[in-house]
């Protein structure tokens, strides 16, 4: 038989697809790169278990012929278990065919934009399970909290480097304090960075991160966090799919984008979490 329609004759459909949403989730997703990351094979279960070495040492010297005293090393498991995230529209032939823009580029970008911020936002959410806190729900963020953040970590000998993520209201004064009001900026910390584009860069050993992604809580917060890489864990199974099916009586393609992923906190004394003001 002749004239099918197959895979290879709506590749002009599925293709722009697939190479816009990739884009879109990788540029889109800041905390994926800020946390160990573990890839799961097909079929090989959806519970990821991270085995966790306690940290040894030793307390005094030993005498010549003297025996050693035995020290039983046991170990804690994370689990991180694997979960999906999709969304879905159903794309008529009218809009495809007749819209001005391409819109299948244009749901591409959408359906990438939002699965890179539901792994941002699953991230972001383990800070509130970190042991050690730092602010108050009425207090603006100061650059003492971030030493204090560094001296926390640093004292329980945390391995860097070290990440802070902060919503832009949260961060914003801390911003405000090092550009002396947006005035007379210090240019050993600012003239590369907040004042030309956002970006504060490193204080106090700590990379600095700013995303609308960190959400605000009922009480008028936004739960920010320094941490370090080992902290959290993500894994990733498939990053992103995308399938269309076909529904021939309504005259249209069904438009899928699906992750499955799982995230879980490997070491709660890894990270600090930092409650700031969200009043500009």
């Amino acid at each position: 038989m002749a004239n099918e329609t197959s895979l290879t004759s709506l590749n002009d459909l599925i293709a722009p697809i697939v190479q816009e949403a990739l884009f879109v989730a990788s540029e889109s997703a800041i905390m994926p790169n800020l946390v160990r990351r573990f890839a799961i094979a097909n079929n090989t279960g959806k519970v990821l278990q991270v085995p966790l070495y306690p940290t040894q040492s030793i307390s005094s010297d030993v005498a010549e012929q003297t025996d050693l005293t035995n020290t039983e090393v046991s170990t804690n498991v994370a689990n991180i278990t694997l979960t999906e995230a999709g969304i879905m529209t159903t794309l008529t032939d009218m809009a495809k065919n007749y819209a001005v823009s391409n819109v299948v580029a244009d749901l591409g970008k959408l359906f990438g934009e939002a699965i890179a911020k539901r792994h941002d936002a699953a991230l972001i959410g383990k800070f509130g399970s970190f042991s050690a806190s730092i602010g108050a729900t009425s207090r603006e963020l100061a650059v003492e909290d971030l030493f204090q953040a560094y001296a926390t970590l640093k004292s329980n000998a945390v391995p860097g480097p070290y990440y802070g993520v902060f919503h832009p209201r949260a961060i914003y004064s801390i911003k405000k304090s090092l550009t002396n009001s947006f005035v007379n900026p210090n240019p050993s910390v600012v003239v590369n960075g907040a004042m030309l584009e956002g970006y504060i860069g490193r204080i106090a050993g700590i990379d600095i991160f700013e995303t609308s992604n960190v959400t605000g809580t009922s009480a008028g917060e936004y739960i920010n966090a320094v941490f370090s890489r080992d902290a959290i864990g993500l894994a990733v199974s498939s990053a992103l799919k995308i399938e269309t099916q076909r529904d021939a009586s309504l005259r249209a393609e069904e438009i899928v984008a699906t992750t499955v992923y799982g995230c879980s906190v490997l070491h709660d004394t890894y990270g600090v979490k930092i409650i700031g003001d969200a009043t500009l």
